[in-house]
């Protein structure tokens, strides 16, 4: 109900000397009072991490991961022309952004040229003879190493048993096979079935035909034969290398290395013919061996063989892809965002299309760089510069990588950290569908900063579950070493290795856009994002203050 106005009017009319009826007849008149609005609360600043970290869409990176993992472009094998078509579709699409191409005295200033060398066996002209039974590559043998036998060469192989040398056995013994041809029986001596040399019955580490290999090596033979006892395990291991054996040794000029003796697994029926003998004459030796505990006498006369196994080389021209985006008030410091894109191209008649490794991590470059491009078109760039680095060579070794951090196009020293994506795709066989995660590698190894970025970027935005298993230093698969983040590790320039671990289609032709789970792909790719987004625009650079193993 309102409150009563007439008292106060009165009061007023007496003080002011008027009479007080006349008043009264005005008190009728309505008084109205202002009141003041309460202020309304500041609105909250925008947050342009989270709006162009959005414009990273499943779409977009399905779109180009169809394109780059297709059969069209042939595995991107290094120096093959479907790596030359993928090099040219990212340096188009860096330019349609708006990126600079920062490449000088380049025919195109996207792409970063260099030369490589690659060297592979010519199976095609390989020659196995014993007396007068030949032998065919790639079906009863295939070949090891790197020291060739250009032309036809007669040999006369010595037998050294099992191969096999440490304390309380040794085939060694007595023997001088520096220079020598080397025959070995695979396998370790059983007796009663059970490894002879094994604990607790369980087989030693000469079991594996690699340690024989390894110690022959150390001995500076020319070659060696390494006999597999087993024919059914023959085939099928002949099977699982097979379409790696053609591939090419990969390395820059002149940096090839030391020859490594050329090294023969064969078949059982090849190494009977090397020893001049049968089936029931090594399953006599290797009852011999297990009755005597010890290596004993051989019984056999090693047959002279001829071999041929040449090596084709040949060098030959490929390419990094450069997209620079300069920054604004700190421009001459520079955060690089990478990714390798070759893979295995063909191999046996089989496209190895590479979808996860790495296609996956190079489309998240594209759309990484999409959305900064878009957030400096619209007034919110960078204060530091990135380079979208898009490198090959790394299934052969890295080399992409190494080229770039031997030659930079911005100084290291000015270069703040390299996050690097390689399989960001799929599940590993640690996890199971529906898992939110990611695993990282060396985010803290040189840089503490650089970890709690990352970390608090997660909590924030994109709270995946974030693995470190392969940051440990004794990690039996080294992880750590085997990606391009490495060379600029190496370089004391802090890292973040984003990966999903190995799965079941991890080097296969199997590894097709079909399997690639791309909302999860999406949610690590704008992780990528929001840590870098900090790394750009922070006021100071991340220290290197760690130097982990």
């Amino acid at each position: 109900m309102p409150r009563p106005i007439l008292p106060f009017l009165l009061l007023t009319a007496v003080l002011a000397g008027g009479s007080a009826p006349a008043l009264a007849q005005k008190a009728k008149v309505k008084v109205k009072t202002k009141t003041e609005k309460p202020a309304e609360p500041a609105a909250a600043p925008t947050d342009w991490s989270v709006t162009y970290a959005n414009t990273i869409t499943e779409a977009d990176l399905r779109k180009h991961l169809t394109v780059l993992a297709s059969d069209e472009y042939e595995g991107r094998e290094t120096g093959e022309k479907g790596q030359k078509m993928a090099a040219d579709y990212l340096a188009a699409r860096f330019k349609e952004l708006g990126l600079a191409g920062p490449v000088t005295g380049s025919d195109n200033p996207y792409l970063q040229h260099f030369t490589m060398e690659r060297s592979r066996w010519a199976y095609d002209q390989m020659q196995l003879q014993i007396g007068k039974q030949s032998f065919k590559p790639l079906q009863d043998y295939y070949v090891g190493g790197s020291a060739a036998f250009a032309q036809a060469t007669t040999l006369q192989p010595v037998f050294v048993g099992y191969g096999i040398e440490q304390e309380g056995y040794n085939d060694y013994a007595g023997l001088d096979v520096a220079g020598k041809d080397l025959i070995i029986l695979g396998g370790e001596p059983l007796k009663d079935g059970k490894p002879l040399l094994g604990k607790d019955g369980k087989p030693s580490k000469w079991a594996d035909s690699r340690a024989k290999e390894s110690l022959a090596m150390r001995k500076n033979p020319r070659s060696v034969f390494v006999i597999n006892p087993d024919a059914e395990k023959f085939g099928q291991l002949l099977a699982r290398i097979k379409p790696y054996l053609g591939q090419a040794r990969m390395n820059f000029p002149g940096k090839q290395g030391p020859a490594r003796a050329a090294s023969f697994s064969v078949a059982p029926a090849v190494g009977y013919a090397l020893l001049g003998s049968n089936a029931a004459g090594v399953a006599k030796y290797q009852a011999a061996v297990a009755q005597a505990g010890q290596p004993v006498k051989s019984p056999f006369k090693p047959a002279k063989v001829t071999v041929r196994a040449p090596r084709q080389t040949e060098t030959f021209a490929t390419e990094n892809v450069l997209g620079l985006l300069e920054g604004g008030d700190k421009k001459d410091e520079l955060l690089v965002l990478s990714a390798h894109y070759d893979h295995l191209g063909i191999q046996d008649g089989k496209v190895f299309n590479g979808a996860d490794d790495d296609g996956s991590g190079t489309v998240s470059v594209l759309e990484l760089a999409e959305a900064f491009t878009r957030a400096k078109a619209e007034g919110h760039g960078p204060r530091r510069s990135i380079l979208f680095l898009a490198v090959t060579g790394e299934e052969k070794g890295l080399f992409g990588s190494e080229y770039y951090t031997d030659n930079p196009v911005i100084p290291l020293a000015q270069t703040v950290a390299d996050l690097n994506m390689d399989m960001v795709g799929r599940y590993d066989d640690k996890h199971k569908a529906g898992d939110q995660y990611v695993e990282l590698v060396g985010s803290d190894k040189l840089s503490s900063e650089l970890h709690a970025i990352n970390e608090e970027a997660n909590r924030k935005y994109t709270q995946l579950d974030l693995g470190y298993r392969y940051n440990d230093p004794n990690d039996p698969e080294r992880v750590y070493y085997r990606s391009d983040h490495y060379n600029f590790a190496k370089h004391k320039v802090p890292v973040i290795f984003y990966t999903t671990g190995d799965h079941a289609d991890y080097h296969q032709a199997s590894d097709d856009v079909d399997k690639i789970e791309f909302p999860l792909m999406t949610k690590r790719a704008q992780l990528v994002f929001h840590t870098a987004w900090e790394l750009v625009n922070r006021d100071n650079r991340i220290v290197v203050d760690s130097n982990k193993p």
